[in-house]
């Protein structure tokens, strides 16, 4: 644990989650919210040796914890962008070499604040009756201050991750060199509160949307599901492993890969508000779920498809429909599927949720440079699907 007070709040830097002290975590009051949960987060970093954790708790003139941020240094490779991405990383290619700003291995050192495996808001915890601008400002600092401490701690590039559009930070954060952009959409499907069952769900369809859905039913009719405990996961590890590589390979821009071996953690620690289901075709594995219940809501986390079964099995149809039984079943409010196949999303009633990433480089040419980039990335356009009968 380091401590610093350069800023108008105390900083103290932890490099594990279990240096930071019951009294802290008590009076920030915090782990209501699974992904400020120890647990959560204690399963994230003992799995995942290729990011390096740490966390900044940032406390007020009488020594009390107000804000908690999460930070995971990631290797990012711009070969790894995809699809519609890639004319836009080639012309930043041609740029950085030109200026000496890219490295030869086209690697990125990507200091993240935020939750570099889910959609949303989850990097930065501020307690109630805050300055959230004051506080926002201060951690922008401190991550600053963070990467200067030591060598190990080095980055080329610093993230806050997935602010709800148009963030009440923008300012704060510009005003501290960070650039904004948008990438893909979460999209989040909103239950109705006389939900009892999926029934209901599929009585809300309009016509065409319902009789697809059961298409999907008959034709997932031979997928045999299996919750999936954390004993076990070691059995299934390199099936699922297998089949996330399928799904991720296809991501236009993934900042790294998911130890599916957190699995086990998370279910140990976090039991049946984490979610595990498997898909089974006869003998062979052919897909998952996981899920993380959060509040009101079900955040899907990642799945894995056999996309060669796909099409003749629905597979990825009945997961989703699985998601929105599980989600009502649980009386949640909203299910966040995530960024990819959106359109797909929207067809079982998923609307899009804008999320801003504010970036920068920490030098100020690179940083000039990143914003032209910045400005040429756009969301993939799809087709907005409205599967539900009108309202009386």
């Amino acid at each position: 644990m380091l401590l610093c007070s350069k800023h108008s709040l105390n900083v103290r830097y932890f490099y594990n989650i279990n240096e930071i002290s019951n009294d802290i975590w008590k009076e920030l009051d915090c782990e209501s919210n699974r992904y400020f949960h120890r647990k959560y987060l204690e399963a994230l970093q003992l799995n995942n040796s290729s990011i390096k954790f740490a966390y900044i708790v940032l406390l007020n003139e009488n020594n009390s914890p107000v804000a908690l941020a999460t930070i995971q240094i990631v290797d990012f490779y711009l070969d790894s962008v995809q699809n519609d991405m890639q004319s836009v990383v080639e012309w930043v290619k041609c740029m950085g070499r030109k200026l000496g700003l890219i490295p030869p291995e086209n690697v990125f050192k990507i200091l993240t604040c935020g939750n570099t495996f889910v959609s949303g808001e989850h990097g930065v915890f501020i307690k109630d009756n805050q300055d959230k601008n004051t506080i926002i400002r201060s951690i922008a600092k401190a991550v600053v201050d963070f990467e200067n401490l030591s060598a190990k701690n080095s980055a080329d590039v610093f993230m806050f991750k997935d602010f709800e559009n148009i963030s009440e930070f923008t300012t704060s954060l510009h005003d501290e060199g960070y650039n904004s952009f948008n990438v893909d959409p979460n999209m989040v499907l909103h239950l109705e509160p006389n939900w009892s069952s999926l029934d209901d769900y599929l009585t809300a369809l309009k016509t065409k949307f319902r009789v697809k859905a059961r298409k999907a039913f008959k034709l997932s009719e031979l997928l045999k599901t299996e919750d999936v405990t954390a004993g076990r996961l070691s059995e299934l590890f390199p099936e699922m492993t297998s089949l996330y590589k399928t799904v991720s390979t296809k991501a236009s821009f993934n900042l790294g890969d998911f130890n599916l071996k957190t699995y086990k953690t998370l279910k140990e620690n976090l039991g049946d508000n984490y979610i595990l289901k498997v898909y089974w075709l006869e003998d062979k594995l052919v897909g998952f779920l996981s899920g993380v219940f959060n509040q009101e809501s079900l955040d899907a986390h990642f799945v894995g498809i056999d996309y060669v079964n796909n099409r003749q099995y629905a597979i990825y149809q009945r997961i989703l429909y699985d998601y929105i039984s599980l989600g009502i079943a649980k009386k949640v409010k909203t299910i966040n599927f995530g960024r990819t196949a959106s359109e797909i999303k929207s067809s079982v009633g998923a609307v899009p949720q804008d999320l801003t990433i504010y970036l920068r480089h920490k030098k100020t040419i690179p940083n000039r440079i990143l914003s032209l980039f910045l400005n040429r990335i756009q969301p993939s356009e799809f087709t907005q699907r409205h599967p539900f009968k009108l309202k009386d």
